[in-house]
């Protein structure tokens, strides 16, 4: 019986341990251009990206019927990120979401090179990171 509860605990503050690592990462942006995410296109303006595992949720705060569900990976650095921010690729005039990166942490999300972004790099384009300012959500 000993044993069991003992086993039952172990289970219980593994469960919450992996509860707290998976909780939803929320940040607030305002994006002063338009940009490409997976391969759909957003208007410029302020939105909201949500991270909730393997997937991260973006949602235009003017018009959250337009929230999309996106594929995204880990990615870290080698120190946590001294800031909250966004990272965007530009290339040909166009920007693309790459990553999202919290202050403090030293893990952030990144999303797939999109279709449109892999053209214009197999035309020689180069892509120039631009990072646009962000808070974390509540």
């Amino acid at each position: 019986m000993k044993n069991l509860r003992s086993a039952l605990v172990a289970f219980t503050v593994l469960l919450m341990a992996t509860a707290a690592h998976a909780q939803q990462t929320r940040v607030k942006a305002t994006v002063p251009f338009n940009f490409v995410a997976g391969d759909r296109a957003y208007p410029a303006g302020d939105y909201l990206f949500s991270n909730n595992g393997t997937i991260l949720q973006v949602t235009n705060t003017e018009d959250a019927a337009s929230t999309e569900m996106l594929l995204s990976r880990p990615c870290e650095k080698s120190s946590p990120s001294e800031k909250t921010v966004v990272v965007f690729h530009q290339m040909g005039g166009n920007y693309f979401l790459q990553q999202i990166w919290v202050a403090g942490q030293a893990h952030g999300r990144e999303l797939p090179t999109s279709k449109s972004e892999i053209r214009l790099a197999q035309n020689h384009e180069k892509p120039e990171s631009v990072i646009v300012a962000a808070n974390i959500a509540k």
